[in-house]
């Protein structure tokens, strides 16, 4: 990996903004990447996507290892070619699978053997073996296989845990194939314990990698520990590479989290939420299957620069949302993503513009009810 496929620009206390440069494309940090699991953001147009100044997406190994199938992908040009979307693309390894299908797998020092939640069947995956799909996938960023830590956990099984993963990744740093402009990031792991989470980082540089995530994160902890833990973590990770909390998450969990020096963030529920009516607004999270809303003749959001926040209404979405309309779904995901894409160019320019404590006010509604702590 060449020097600068990273660089910071600017600093604000911990806060960053960098840059980040791959074979498809650079990423303007702090970013948030929405999920596409099986290669679609759901219910959203790549156009859409890029228009909205979304510059990078996430895919999944375990789901695209079984549908389409890597081997489908690779003939097909790479999953940018397979799914129309020319800008860069991050793969999760399939260790989030390991926590959140954990009725569905066993474990073992040498990988992990799901049964697969389609049909039944054995899908075996290794250190190895994942960074070989994610390679035929032609993954831009590629994550190490990891086991994520369940919630909550004992010292000792925290501590296991984190061995494994850090020894998953020795084994995914052998097998990875270095590439200009493509990245291996390592996942630093040891639950909700501060010197587990140092120990972990320690390690992982010793290994050296392009970047570091921070996992096992929004798992069922109150963000006021999510924060303190990344808050420390991010003291014991390279100052010269990209920083990826994963999985996270809610406006709130975001902005305090680039103020503790994180560069990157994915979630679902930008989406997810549009799916059943919900939307993020600059004036707070509403819910549009409330019948306040059926007599509401006021745009979605008129301070958004997105066609359907200022051209729908709120009685018009809450009719679809009852109704049960795909439309629905489709306005009110678009809005949440061009929420998310117009809070992170928030952040990155005050940041530059020494002004992240103004900014972060300005977000304040999404600090009452919304904070989990």
């Amino acid at each position: 990996m060449s020097e600068d496929f990273f660089s910071i620009l600017h600093t604000f206390g911990k806060a960053r903004v960098g840059k980040l440069k791959t074979a498809h494309g650079k990423i303007d940090t702090p970013v948030f990447m929405p999920v596409g699991t099986l290669g679609s953001v759901k219910g959203i147009f790549p156009d859409e996507l890029k228009k909205a100044g979304v510059q990078i997406i996430l895919g999944n190994t375990y789901h695209l290892m079984q549908r389409p199938g890597e081997n489908l992908i690779k003939k097909m040009g790479g999953l940018q070619k397979f799914i129309n979307w020319n800008l860069p693309i991050l793969t999760d390894s399939g260790g989030f699978q390991i926590w959140s299908l954990s009725r569905l797998r066993t474990i073992d020092q040498d990988g992990v053997t799901f049964s697969s939640h389609i049909d039944g069947k054995k899908i075996r995956l290794t250190p190895e073996s994942s960074i070989i799909i994610q390679n035929k996938l032609n993954s831009n960023i590629t994550m190490v296989l990891d086991e994520c830590t369940n919630f909550p956990s004992t010292y000792d099984d925290a501590n296991e845990s984190l061995k494994l993963s850090v020894k998953w990744a020795e084994r995914c740093k052998k097998q990875f194939v270095k590439r200009k402009g493509y990245g291996l990031f390592s996942i630093v792991q040891g639950g909700m314990f501060p010197d587990l989470r140092e120990k972990c980082s320690e390690l992982l540089k010793l290994i050296s990698f392009d970047g570091y995530a921070i996992g096992g994160l929004s798992v069922g902890e109150k963000h006021k520990k999510m924060i303190e833990i990344v808050d420390h973590t991010t003291n014991f990770l390279p100052e010269d590479k990209p920083r990826y909390l994963m999985g996270v998450g809610r406006p709130i969990d975001i902005i305090n989290a680039v103020e503790k020096g994180v560069d990157m963030f994915d979630c679902v529920l930008p989406t997810r939420f549009g799916r059943n009516g919900r939307a993020f607004t600059t004036n707070g999270e509403i819910n549009l299957k409330n019948s306040k809303f059926a007599y509401d003749d006021s745009p979605l959001d008129k301070k958004l620069d997105c066609f359907v926040s200022r051209n729908f209404s709120k009685s018009y979405i809450h009719h679809l949302t009852k109704s049960n309309e795909i439309l629905s779904s489709m306005i009110i995901s678009l809005n949440n993503i061009v929420f998310y894409q117009n809070m992170m160019t928030n952040l990155r320019e005050s940041i530059k513009n020494g002004k992240f404590r103004e900014v972060k006010k300005i977000y304040k509604i999404y600090h009452g009810e919304y904070e989990r702590i």
